[in-house]
C-alpha cells in the first residue's frame, strides 16, 4: 500500500467507496507491524481502532460523520485518553491508566477521528532526540541510525513512515517543529493558550503547547480548527473565536518578510540546512517579496532563559510522582516516607529527567531564586518586546528549524549542552507563546530532512499556514 500523505484524499476516496475507515486501519496496522524496529509505538489499539472504523462507516453511509469520518491518528504518550495507558516515557507511572480523556483528544474523537495508538517519546517530553524514553530510543524512518528529534520523535516517524496520517503531539520548547524537521513532515505550534492543556502531563505550564505533526499545512490547520477553543478545564486557554484557519488567505501584497541572519550566516548552522534556507529566501525575493535580515540581540540568552524557567516548573509540577498515589513505588531498602520518596523518584525517573528537575530545584532554592528564577523571568519579558518590535515591521520570521539535520542515535548522549543547543532556534516561539510551523525544506546531500521554520503574530495561525502552504 502507498500511505495516504492527505486528507482530502482519503475523504474523497471515502466517498467514492474506493476504501472504507476499516481498509484504512488495517493497511496502518499492517504497516505498524512492518515498521516495528523504529519503536514508534508504546501502545497499539487493533481492536478498539476495527471498531471504532466500523462505526464511523456506518456514520458515512448514512451522512452524520463528522468532519475527521477516516482520518487515523496517533496520540503522544503524555495526552490523557481514558481508560489507556498513560506512562510519559517513563517508568514512574508504570501501570497507571488514564482516568479522563484530554480535552483536544475528545474533541478529535467528537468529529470521528479514528486513534490507532500511543506513540513513543523522550520522558515527560524532556529530549530533543528521543533517546530519553523509558521504552528504548525511536528510530528515523531516513535512515535508522539516526535520531528522529524530540520529544515528539515517536509522533513525527508515525507520519513519516505512514503508519498513521496525523499525530498530535506536544512542544514545550521545539518538540513538535524540531522532529517534524529531522522527519521531513509538518510540525505546528499553537499560540500559547489556543488549545487547552487539560488532559496533557504537565512539563513547563507556561510553555507547554498540544500539536498536529502532519504531511501537508492543510491538514495541520483542520487539527487545529477541531482542537482548539475555550474549555471550562483550563484556565489559561484563550476564549477568543476560532479561525477557519484551513480557509485563510494571505493578504494581496507583497509580504515583509524577516529572517534570523545567523540562520543563514552562522558556522554553527550546517552548510547544507543555510544553503536550503537561503535558496528559499531567494525565491520568496524572486516571488516580489521583501525579505530583510534581522539580527536578534538576545540570540544568546533565549536557551539560558528558556531551560532556567522550564526546569523550574518542571521541578514543581513533577513533585506529584512521589510514588505514594499512583505509578512505580521502590519496595527495597524502603525505612519511612521520606525514603519512599526518595528511592521511588531515583528509580522511576530516568537521567534527563533528574538532572532537570535538580537543576530547576536549585534555581527556585532561596539563595539563587533572585538570580537565577526571578532574573530569566526579566530576561522573557525583554525577549517578548523585542520580539514584539520585530513583529511590528514584518509579517514573518523564518529560520531554519534546526541548526543540523538529524544526528546518530548517541551521538549527543554525553554532551548535554550539544543536545540543548538543537533548540536554538525553536525556543524563541515558547518563550514570547507565539504560533510557529515547521515546513520541509529539502534534503542534505546523504537524503536527511531539513527543516523551515516560520513564526507569526500570536493567533495568526491562519496567515501562518497559509505561507506555510505556498512554501510546501
Amino acid at each position: 500500500m502507498t500511505p495516504y500523505r492527505s486528507y482530502a484524499t482519503v475523504r474523497t476516496d471515502l466517498l467514492a467507496g474506493a476504501v472504507s475507515c476499516r481498509q484504512l486501519v488495517e493497511q496502518y496496522l499492517s504497516r505498524i507491524d512492518e515498521y516495528r524496529h523504529l519503536n514508534v509505538f508504546t501502545e497499539v489499539y487493533a481492536d478498539e481502532a476495527r471498531h471504532r472504523a466500523d462505526a464511523v462507516d456506518q456514520k458515512l453511509a448514512t451522512g452524520v460523520a463528522g468532519k475527521l469520518a477516516g482520518m487515523v491518528i496517533g496520540i503522544k504518550d503524555v495526552l490523557s485518553y481514558a481508560g489507556h495507558g498513560l506512562r510519559a516515557g517513563s517508568h514512574i507511572l508504570d501501570g497507571f491508566t488514564a482516568q479522563f480523556t484530554a480535552t483536544a483528544v475528545q474533541r478529535l474523537l467528537d468529529e470521528d477521528a479514528i486513534i490507532i495508538g500511543r506513540q513513543n517519546c523522550d520522558e515527560f517530553a524532556m529530549g530533543s532526540s528521543n533517546e530519553n524514553s523509558a521504552f528504548g530510543p525511536v528510530r528515523n524512518a531516513a535512515d535508522p541510525d539516526r535520531v528522529p528529534g524530540g520529544s515528539s520523535g515517536g509522533s513525527a516517524v508515525a507520519v513519516q513512515a505512514g503508519l498513521c496520517l496525523a499525530s498530535i503531539g506536544s512542544d514545550t520548547g521545539g518538540s513538535v517543529r524540531q522532529p517534524a524537521a529531522f522527519c521531513g513532515v509538518v510540525g505546528l505550534k499553537p499560540t500559547y493558550g489556543r488549545i487547552s492543556r487539560w488532559g496533557l502531563i504537565a512539563y513547563a505550564s507556561s510553555f507547554d503547547c498540544i500539536g498536529p505533526i502532519t504531511n501537508t499545512p492543510d491538514d495541520a490547520a483542520l487539527l487545529l480548527e477541531i482542537m482548539a477553543g475555550a474549555d471550562e478545564f483550563d484556565s489559561t486557554v484563550s476564549s477568543r473565536p476560532v479561525d477557519t484557519y484551513s480557509q485563510t488567505q494571505l493578504p494581496d501584497r507583497p509580504l515583509r518578510i524577516a529572517y534570523l541572519r545567523e540562520g543563514v550566516e552562522s558556522d554553527g548552522v550546517d552548510k547544507s540546512i543555510r544553503t536550503a534556507t537561503q535558496r528559499t529566501i531567494d525565491q520568496l525575493r524572486a516571488d516580489g517579496h521583501e525579505v530583510e535580515p534581522v539580527d536578534f540581540s538576545l540570540l544568546n540568552y533565549l536557551l539560558p532563559t528558556y531551560y532556567i524557567l522550564t526546569t523550574a516548573e518542571a521541578s514543581s509540577n513533577l513533585s506529584r510522582f512521589d510514588g505514594v498515589r499512583y505509578g512505580y513505588r521502590a519496595v527495597t531498602s524502603v525505612s519511612d516516607l521520606v525514603s519512599l520518596y526518595k528511592k521511588s523518584r531515583t528509580e522511576g525517573f530516568g537521567p534527563e529527567v533528574r538532572r532537570r528537575i535538580l537543576l530547576g530545584t536549585f534555581a527556585l532554592s532561596a539563595s539563587y531564586y533572585d538570580a537565577y528564577y526571578t532574573k530569566a523571568q526579566q530576561v522573557r519579558r525583554l525577549i517578548r518586546q523585542e520580539t514584539e518590535r520585530v513583529f511590528s515591521e514584518y509579517d514573518f520570521l523564518i529560520s531554519p528549524t534546526t541548526p543540523t539535520p538529524a544526528f546518530r542515535l548517541g551521538e549527543k548522549a554525553d554532551d548535554p549542552l550539544q543536545m540543548y543547543l538543537a533548540d536554538i532556534f525553536t525556543v524563541q516561539a515558547n518563550v514570547v507563546g507565539y504560533p510557529a510551523i515547521s515546513v520541509p525544506n529539502g534534503t542534505d546531500a546523504a537524503g536527511l530532512p531539513i527543516g523551515l521554520q516560520i513564526m507569526a503574530p500570536p493567533f495568526a495561525e491562519g496567515a501562518l499556514v497559509a505561507f506555510a502552504r505556498r512554501l510546501a
